[in-house]
Parts: structure tokens; sequence; C-alpha cells
């Protein structure tokens, strides 16, 4: 991959606007951090159709169909979400489908994370297209996705023959214009994989240009391999099959691990000094987001899924031996206060209760009440899990990019972790401007540039003459999260001007009755 070198001054050379010049939008004033990670400075912003057109010292005598008062404001590149659990609500065509995202700055998502996503993309690309959504898409093939359309979720290594199907399956997606491969070794069925099963998806993907390898690794605490070992499985796959490797919302999870972020920063310098390109994406949140099962319980007895989980546990043997096994994997998710129940769809009102304070309702032990619940179909979880000190390490890496890890709630129905809606404004009022772990610089930067950069998104990620005018305005003494654990559908504050393609979704703060994101597909 080709590395950015251009320089400050490239980044932000503008053809001379001539006197009288008229634009489409014009924002004045404002501090301009182009997502190059340098300083801000004092200029304006000129757009014309879908383009930027001038950043500098624009004449006062241009004019504009609208113009910016950004005096005091922040002006920077949109934000590109690299991890959005946002299909398929994103392409509903309601309106407020994307307001999560634009209240944050996001401009574009990147989808089917974790491996997850349809195996065949072409409906998914065809209802985007049709759809238009409210900020850029792109999209990912998923290992998950292609391993249960070829073997369902089996506990076993894949046969030659299995892996070609799934092989073809992901040159398929690649050829249809996904930016690369997405894994999910942690969930059912890539749980089942080993690595050269990953390592041959891999190998087809970086046959295509620009491709990246990205993975919920395959354990974030103890379970099994251990944080180390998976992320040293991310550095393994991107060493063999030639491609960047991205360990998506790095985090070293429960109190066991809790100090390892220093070794696993370790591993990915020394990966990257050989050569490797190893990056990572995280959300700034002590609290992980993931359901019962995938949290819980022992993997031989999630094959299958969950219908077939709650069929071993009628059976008293089985449930005990279950039972047995799930009690550490509860002391790595920090115990039973530890875990927050949400989207339990049999008894709502413990949505947002801990699974402590069920088990005293249900007057259980808490893992009797975990199985109880699984029993029922299971449900989505919040666990509190991760150490500031750990989370703080990770993001002063000049390689770890922001992400939200969010979904779309259906509507009438809340998000599950406040990550949806308060990931990037968070980082700028908690890690920026209330405590200075890392400068407005570099929040922008690698919530912009760098994976522009990582994932070869043209023309996106900076502010300079001929990028895609995708570009925020917001307020460093407003901007801030609102969602919390208890309430997380809530938008961010602080957002004043969202531009995608160069029309404002967002204007004074107020959604704007317009959708003009778009299908993002990998240059061939």
């Amino acid at each position: 991959m080709k590395l950015f070198a251009l320089t400050l001054t490239a980044l932000l050379a503008t053809a001379a606007p001539v006197a009288g010049q008229t634009y489409d939008v014009l924002i004045r004033g404002g501090t301009v951090y182009d997502g190059s990670d340098t300083p801000g400075r004092q200029v304006d912003v000129a757009i014309k159709g879908d383009r930027i057109v001038a950043v500098g010292r624009i004449e006062k005598h241009a004019t504009a169909k609208m113009v910016v008062d950004a005096a005091g404001k922040i002006v920077a590149p949109g934000f590109i979400d690299p991890h959005s659990h946002g299909a398929p609500n994103i392409q509903t065509p309601r309106l407020a489908a994307a307001l999560p995202m634009l209240h944050q700055g996001i401009t574009t998502i990147m989808i089917n994370p974790d491996g997850g996503g349809p195996a065949d993309l072409t409906k998914q690309i065809s209802d985007l297209k049709t759809q238009i959504p409210g900020v850029n898409v792109a999209p990912l093939i998923g290992h998950n996705a292609v391993r249960e359309a070829v073997m369902g979720n089996v506990a076993r290594k894949a046969t030659p023959a299995e892996q070609a199907k799934m092989e073809a399956l992901v040159a398929n997606a690649m050829k249809a214009g996904a930016y690369g491969l997405s894994d999910g070794p942690f969930y059912i069925p890539a749980k089942y994989s080993d690595t050269a099963e990953i390592v041959g998806l891999a190998r087809v993907a970086a046959k295509f240009p620009h491709a990246f390898y990205t993975s919920h690794i395959r354990d974030e605490g103890n379970y099994d391999v251990g944080v180390v070992g998976a992320v040293d499985e991310v550095i393994t796959v991107s060493r063999e099959a030639k491609l960047p490797g991205i360990v998506t919302h790095i985090k070293v999870l429960g109190p066991q691990v809790w100090g390892k972020s220093a070794e696993v920063i370790a591993r990915i310098e020394r990966a990257r000094a050989s050569g490797v390109q190893i990056w990572a994406d995280q959300y700034p949140y002590t609290a992980s987001g993931s359901n019962l099962m995938a949290s819980l319980v022992p993997s031989w007895a999630q094959e299958g899924g969950g219908a077939a989980l709650a069929k071993r546990l009628e059976d008293p043997e089985m449930r005990a031996k279950i039972r047995a096994e799930m009690a550490p994997n509860l002391e790595r998710r920090a115990g039973p206060n530890a875990i927050m129940i949400r989207e339990f769809t049999p008894d709502p009102t413990l949505d947002g209760k801990r699974l402590g304070e069920i088990a005293k309702l249900m007057g259980k032990e808490p893992l009797d009440a975990a199985i109880d619940m699984l029993r029922r179909g299971g449900a989505r979880t919040v666990s509190f899990n991760m150490s500031d000190q750990d989370v703080e390490a990770l993001m002063q890496q000049p390689w770890t990019m922001t992400t939200t890890d969010g979904g779309l709630p259906e509507f009438g129905k809340t998000s599950e972790h406040p990550r949806a809606y308060g990931a990037f404004p968070r980082k700028l009022r908690n890690y920026v401007l209330d405590k200075p772990v890392i400068s407005m610089a570099r929040a922008i930067h690698v919530g912009t540039g760098l994976p522009a950069q990582v994932f070869s998104i043209p023309d996106r990620g900076v502010l300079r003459s001929g990028a895609y005018a995708d570009v925020i305005v917001f307020d460093p003494d407003t901007v801030r999260d609102t969602a919390t654990y208890e309430r997380p559908h809530a938008y961010a504050a602080g957002m004043d001007y969202v531009f995608v393609n160069g029309r404002a979704a967002l204007a004074r703060g107020k959604a704007q009755p317009v959708r003009t994101g778009r299908v993002l597909l990998r240059s061939r």
C-alpha cells in the first residue's frame, strides 16, 4: 500500500479563486484540520457540486448559495467508521436511519464487520443503490457469512472442497467491489476455523488491489488462545497473505488480562517494524457489547446456534456440564454485576438491569439466571470489563483508528450500547478536550485521513481541493456524547453542519430532508 507522501502544503493546495467566484457552499473563518495529523489553521473551505474546490483564504467578494460562519468552530473531513453494524437498517428509506451517525460527524461507514453480512453481496449493494443511504457505505465480505453458507454452524475444519467454495464466494464478493475480508473467529461459525482456513480466504482477497483483512480476534481476554495469541493470529494472516491486517475494536477484556495492552502494543510494533502492515481500530469506552451465548457459553456448546444450545440445556446432565464451563467465563466478564442485559425479548422489563440484579429477582444464582435466558432465546449484553489505562494506552498508538462498533436500532427499539450514538464525539470530549490523552489533530486524523489511507478510499478523509465534500463543522465547546449505558438512544451534541458529497445533511444541528450517501466499491 502506498502511504501518504503528501506534504501539508500539497494537501492544502488549491487553485487560486478568482474575484467574484460563486460557490455552492462557503465555510468561513473556522479552524481547519485537514485530516493529515497536522495543526489546524484558520482558513476557508469552498464547495461546488460534490467536491471541495478551495481551501485557503478566499477573497471577501466570493458568494455562495450557503455561507457558514465557522468562527470559533472546527472544520474537518467527515469521519470514517471502519466497523459499523449499520446494515441492514441503513438501507431503509427512513431519513432518520443515518441520524445516529450524522450527529457524530460520520459520513462514511464500512459494513459487514466481525465476519458478518451476506455471503453474496449482490442484493445488499443493489438495495443500497436503490434506497440511497444518508451516509456513504462501503461493504466488506465476511468469513462467518461464507462459512455458514457453505458449511452451516458445524464445529470442525473445512474440507478442501468446502475451502474452495468459501474462497470462490470471497472472490465473487471482491469482484463485486467489496473492500476487504472481515472476520470474527470469536463468534460461530468462524470460531471453529483454524488459521490456515483464514489465510486461504485472505490470500484470495489479496489478489485484488487495495484489499485488507480485519478481524474481531479469536480471544480478547483469556478464554483460550489469549488476547496476545489472538493478535499474533492477525499478524500471521497478514504476513502470509501479504495484505494489511486490522485488529478491530482492539481491547484487553477482563480483569485477568488488564495491563496486557503493553504486550499487545509490543507485538504490533514488532510486526510493523518487520514490514507487516498491522493497524487497529477502537471505540472509546470501557464496556464492550456482545451477547450472552458468545460471552458465557463454551465454544463446543454453541455449535448449531442458539436453538441447538437451548435444546442442549434441556438435558440436565448436559446443562450441568455447560454451567460448569460457564463459571470461569462469567469471571472473565468481571462477574454478574458487570453484565448488563439488553434486548431480552421474552421480558423487556429486564432491559438495562445487571445479571446479578436479575438473578435476585428470579431467586436464582447468576449462572442459572443466564441459563434461563439462554433457554428462552438469549439476550444482547453490555459488559463492563476494561480498564481506563488500557483504553488510553491503545488509543495513543499512531496506528489506532476510531470506530463505533455500533448498530442502528430497529425503529421503536433502543440501541444496546451508547457507542452507536456517541463514539466519535466522546473521544473528542473525554480524551482530547477534557483530558488530553491525544491531540485534536491526531483525533481527527485517526477518524479521517488514516482510515482513508488504510482502506484506500480515494478522495475522502481529507480537506483539499478535488476531494469529495464530506465536511463537518463542530463546536469544541459543546461537542459531546449524550448517550449513556442506561439511555443509549440519544444523539450526540455539537455537530453544527455535516455535508455528505457536498449536500448538508445537518445544518445548524438540525437534520435536513436529503439523503446523499453513496455506495463505495473498491477501486478496480
